[in-house]
């Protein structure tokens, strides 16, 4: 931090708190929390710095499961079978890497991206009611399929993690926005950690950074779930909508421009 000057660390520090916000409603953070460490960071490889955000986002996300847990009856029986799996798979999908681009995914992403909010957008009682939908082995064996593969997504590319999850568990399981929403920073945790087993041990993080970043992350994050918890599952479904938007304009424009 000592090469940084107070403007760089101040927009890193609000980035990072912003980042917070949005992640603990509905996911996404990175796309905000990267860019500004490769704008301000240039120099820095990329492992570093894709480790100083998972650093800084595992307390942001961790802080806001703590809150929903506290006042959301969690869907355990779903989250952590799914948590698990999804821990275990992102490693695989980090191993993935070198044998495709992830590059190669953007315009799949788009569609699935486009998608999904268009089939939000066109059910507006969608999420709107917390209705489970399996129970016992199927529980359990469509909660390892859905963790499994946000786990290899996560590890291989990332990007919109947390959004994908809460429409999946909204799509596929019957949970409200707000239960979907609770449910997706437990699997989020374990996402995060497993790429941090990797990325510590290795030095791939800037640690007076990275905890700077952590805290403006989980100051984010109280807002985020005290507004959620307030307003319930329609907030997460308008904020929802609204970064699933931004996130189809900045992959079509990753992709095609």
């Amino acid at each position: 931090m000592a090469g940084l000057d107070h403007s760089l660390l101040l927009g890193l520090a609000l980035a990072a708190l912003f980042a917070g916000f949005i992640d603990s409603v509905v996911g996404g953070g990175g796309l905000i929390q990267i860019p500004a460490l490769f704008n301000a960071l240039p120099q820095e490889l990329p492992a570093t710095l894709f480790g100083t955000n998972k650093f800084s986002s595992v307390f942001g996300t961790s802080n806001a499961a703590w809150r929903y847990a506290r006042r959301v009856e969690m869907p355990w029986r779903t989250t952590l079978p799914a948590a698990l799996a999804a821990f275990a798979c992102s490693y695989l999908g980090a191993m993935a890497v070198a044998w495709l681009p992830p590059a190669m995914l953007r315009p799949l992403i788009l569609l699935l991206l486009i998608g999904a909010a268009a089939y939000t957008f066109g059910r507006r009682d969608f999420g709107a009611l917390h209705q489970p939908q399996h129970k016992g082995r199927q529980e359990f064996a469509y909660a390892l399929l859905l963790g499994g593969a946000i786990g290899f997504y996560d590890g291989f590319f990332g990007p919109g993690t947390g959004s994908f999850l809460i429409f999946l568990f909204v799509r596929f399981f019957g949970f409200d926005f707000l239960h979907a929403s609770a449910a997706s920073k437990v699997v989020n945790v374990s996402t995060n950690l497993a790429a941090l087993a990797f990325f510590i041990p290795h030095g791939h993080f800037l640690p007076l950074l990275a905890v700077l970043m952590a805290v403006c992350n989980i100051l984010g994050s109280f807002l985020g779930t005290h507004l959620a918890l307030r307003h319930g599952s329609g907030f997460v479904r308008k904020v929802f909508l609204c970064v699933v938007s931004l996130f189809i304009i900045k992959f079509a424009h990753d992709t095609f421009v």
